[in-house]
C-alpha cells in the first residue's frame, strides 16, 4: 500500500491521543508556566492566567495535566531541567574545583539579578509556599537540596585534590553553607537587591575556602 497517497490516512505516534500537545510543545507552555508560578505563586495563579500564558485551548491543557498541581509540578521538574543543563555547562567550563566553585556561586549571582532576580526562583518559592503541606512538593525540594548540596561537595573535595582549596576546608559542611548563600541570594533577588549585590556576595563567599 502507498503510504504517500492522499487518500491513506494520515499516521499518528502510537500512544498519542488526537488532540494532545506535541512534546515540545508542552515543553515550550511549561516554561511559560513557570513564569507565572515564579512571579505569583502557586496559590495566586489562576487555572485561567495559566491557560492564557501557556497558550494551550482547554481541552488541549486538560489532555495533558490532571489539573493544576499537576501543571505545577510538572514545571518544576521542567524548571530543574533546564536550570541544571545550564549550570552543569558552567560548571564544566571550570580550570579546577576551586574555578568550578565560583562559577556555580555566579550561576547563582547572574539569576538573582534585574527581572530573572525578581521573578524569583522556583525552588525557593516551593520551599516556601508548598512545602510545609504538600507531600509532593516538599519532595522535590528536599531532592533539589539534595542534589546541589552534593555537587557543591564534591566540587570542594576536587579543589581539595587539586590544590585550589584549603586543605582544613570541611566539604559536607561548607557545602551546606554555600548552599544556604545561594539560595539566599536569590531571595534578595526577589526583592530588587541593588545591581552587583550577589555578585559581591559571591566573591566573599569564596574566602570560606581558603
Amino acid at each position: 500500500m502507498d503510504t504517500n497517497s492522499p487518500s491513506t490516512p494520515a499516521l499518528r505516534p502510537p500512544g498519542r491521543p488526537i488532540g494532545r500537545p506535541r512534546e515540545f510543545e508542552i515543553e515550550e507552555a511549561l516554561d511559560k508556566a513557570i513564569v507565572v508560578f515564579s512571579e505569583r505563586g502557586y496559590h495566586a495563579a489562576s487555572i485561567s492566567e495559566l491557560k492564557e500564558a501557556m497558550g494551550l485551548a482547554a481541552g488541549s491543557l486538560y489532555k495533558a495535566f490532571k489539573d493544576k498541581k499537576a501543571i505545577f509540578l510538572a514545571s518544576f521538574d521542567r524548571y530543574k531541567q533546564v536550570r541544571n543543563a545550564l549550570l552543569e555547562s558552567e560548571i564544566a567550563k571550570g580550570e579546577n574545583g576551586r574555578d568550578k566553585i565560583f562559577r556555580m556561586l555566579r550561576f547563582y549571582a547572574e539569576a538573582s539579578e534585574g527581572e530573572t532576580g525578581r521573578r524569583g526562583c522556583l525552588v525557593v518559592g516551593t520551599a516556601t509556599e508548598l512545602a510545609i503541606a504538600d507531600a509532593d512538593a516538599a519532595e522535590r525540594v528536599r531532592l533539589s537540596h539534595a542534589r546541589s548540596e552534593a555537587l557543591i561537595e564534591s566540587l570542594l573535595r576536587e579543589g581539595q585534590a587539586d590544590g585550589t582549596i584549603a586543605a582544613g576546608v570541611d566539604p559536607p559542611q561548607t557545602a551546606k553553607i554555600l548552599l544556604c548563600i545561594m539560595q539566599g541570594m536569590r531571595v534578595m533577588g526577589k526583592t530588587g537587591a541593588d545591581t552587583g549585590h550577589a555578585f559581591l556576595v559571591a566573591e566573599t563567599a569564596m574566602k570560606l575556602l581558603d
